[in-house]
């Protein structure tokens, strides 16, 4: 693999701006909410995919300059994608018109819609070079389910919910269940669709990754 310079440089870009908005969206939170408690800040999903998305970026952004590749980092690369597609998504149809943690407008600009934009961006320029398979993909809805568990087993300890959506004293648990299902259904169609995104160059099977009755 020849080193990429131009998306080396690129990657590092936005891992340092999502960084500088993480940071300025925790500092501002201390400084200005009273009683602050930290631990609400990383139970955010778009806290936690943004870390995630830094952190992928950084490892990316390393490997592209020095024209490495690894089978890992691919899988990283879409599981990242799909978070941040995620948090875009759901940010943008239930959440814009209200205040989630981030006063700040441009990191909430970055962390909302900036790095959701650019990690799919990211992803369709440069493409694994084998197949991702369904198999593969559907492990990535591990960790929205993990965060769904923990946001509801937290809550009632913490009395307090990161989102509307996910608070059983606004609607009842009933109407949890409903919107959980929808985002549940939302990340398998996204991981679904990243993992077909793999075909649409000259990709190879990845041997050992397919459905045995899956047709090529």
């Amino acid at each position: 693999m020849t080193a990429n310079r131009g998306l080396a440089l690129f990657r590092i870009f936005f891992a340092a701006l999502c960084l500088a908005a993480l940071v300025g969206q925790f500092t501002y939170n201390v400084q200005n909410i009273a009683n602050y408690r930290p631990l609400n800040f990383f139970s955010f999903f778009t806290v936690e995919s943004n870390i995630i998305a830094t952190a992928t970026f950084g490892i990316a952004g390393w490997y592209a300059w020095q024209g490495r590749n690894t089978r890992w980092l691919e899988l990283l690369r879409g599981a990242a994608t799909m978070y941040m597609t995620i948090t875009g998504i759901t940010y943008t149809l239930l959440l814009s018109n209200i205040e989630v943690d981030t006063a700040v407008p441009w990191i909430n600009v970055v962390l909302h819609y900036t790095m959701p934009t650019v990690i799919v961006i990211d992803w369709l320029v440069d493409l694994p070079r084998k197949r991702i398979s369904f198999r593969e993909s559907l492990i990535w809805l591990a960790f929205p389910l993990a965060y769904l568990v923990y946001s509801l087993l937290r809550g009632p300890f913490a009395d307090w919910y990161p989102y509307p959506f996910l608070d059983p004293r606004i609607d009842g648990y009933g109407h949890v269940a409903i919107m959980s299902l929808l985002i549940a259904m939302l990340a398998f169609v996204l991981a679904v669709v990243i993992a077909l995104s793999t075909r649409l160059q000259n990709t190879v099977p990845h041997p050992a990754a397919e459905f045995p009755a899956e047709i090529h």
